[in-house]
């Protein structure tokens, strides 16, 4: 049976037990209520009715985060991991070694509310979807008993960013479509474009594309890797978003034929890159460059400029 003694401004509660026939009660203070400490108990002692062994070895937070990043989180690409480590730093700073099984829903609302001050809505919604996975696999594997980020209200500094989408109508698009196909002589960015207009191809995807991705016997383009062309991205060859990235798709013969022209007539690169440049940082065309050459054609056009996202 569970007593619960107020030791300053906070409840601490005192569970019976016997271990090897020793009296070994488990205590566990700071608690904000008298209510706070009597639901975990009630909760412990449930456990021991069932046989379940109660984890009293404090572990600190952002070592147990850690370790269940590892453990859990092995198959994801480099840019997810740093998603992970960026909410394994967020914990640290506001936690420092801190216990999980220290932790109440009114210590970690005071971290969600100190952490969105100054972040917008989205940063905080997948911090807090990380810790939320992982304190639910504690619960699971008896670290912990209640789950402190249970309705929990989010709080954020910025609205989400929502522009206004960008993108063309069809008669712009064939506007784009047809100058592209009259520039292609001009340089390799034009093929860039080309393809991406009639594909909608990522842009880590367009530039991880090689020669062999090309069948020029059944007008297929096959997409099964990235290629990293930002500073957070793997250099090199790299994994696409998802499983379901990798496919493979027709393209409208036109374009494909430009293509198989392009390779006959230009040497190719020791990767075979189809939009190598040496001169790049990143051995590609640059998002920037595209999107500046896009921008440029689509004025000339007289047409509002969009990304190449967009």
């Amino acid at each position: 049976m569970a007593s619960f003694e107020k030791r300053g401004k906070t409840w601490q509660y005192s569970i019976s037990r016997m271990v090897n026939g020793k009296y070994s009660p488990i205590r566990k203070g700071g608690f904000r209520t008298k209510a706070e400490a009597k639901a975990e108990a009630i909760e412990i002692e449930s456990r021991l009715k069932k046989g379940l062994a109660n984890n009293l070895t404090p572990i600190p937070f952002d070592e147990y985060f850690e370790g269940w990043v590892k453990l859990y989180k092995t198959n994801i690409s480099d840019t997810t991991m740093k998603h992970y480590l960026y909410t394994l730093n967020a914990i640290r700073e506001h936690f420092n070694s801190k216990p999980i099984q220290d932790i109440r829903r009114r210590d970690y609302q005071l971290f969600i509310n100190e952490f969105g001050a100054t972040r917008a809505k989205e940063t905080v919604e997948k911090t807090n979807g990380h810790i939320r996975s992982c304190v639910k696999d504690a619960i699971e594997d008896g670290v912990i008993h209640l789950d402190f980020t249970r309705k929990i209200q989010i709080t954020f500094s910025t609205p989400s960013k929502k522009p206004k989408e960008k993108h063309l109508n069809f008669e712009e698009s064939q506007k784009l479509l047809n100058e592209l196909f009259n520039r292609l002589d001009k340089g390799l960015g034009y093929y860039l474009l080309l393809l991406g207009l009639t594909t909608g191809l990522r842009f880590g995807e367009l530039v991880g594309l090689t020669r062999k991705d090309f069948n020029f016997k059944t007008n297929k383009i096959n997409i099964d890797k990235t290629w990293g062309y930002m500073a957070r991205s793997p250099r090199g060859f790299g994994p696409t978003k998802n499983e379901e990235s990798i496919r493979s798709f027709k393209v409208n013969k036109s374009v494909m034929k430009a293509f198989d022209e392009l390779f006959q007539t230009t040497p190719t690169n020791i990767h075979q890159l189809v939009f190598y440049s040496p001169s790049s940082k990143y051995k590609v065309i640059s998002n920037t460059n595209a999107n500046k050459l896009l921008r440029n054609v689509l004025t000339d056009l007289k047409i509002e400029p969009i990304t190449m996202h967009g």
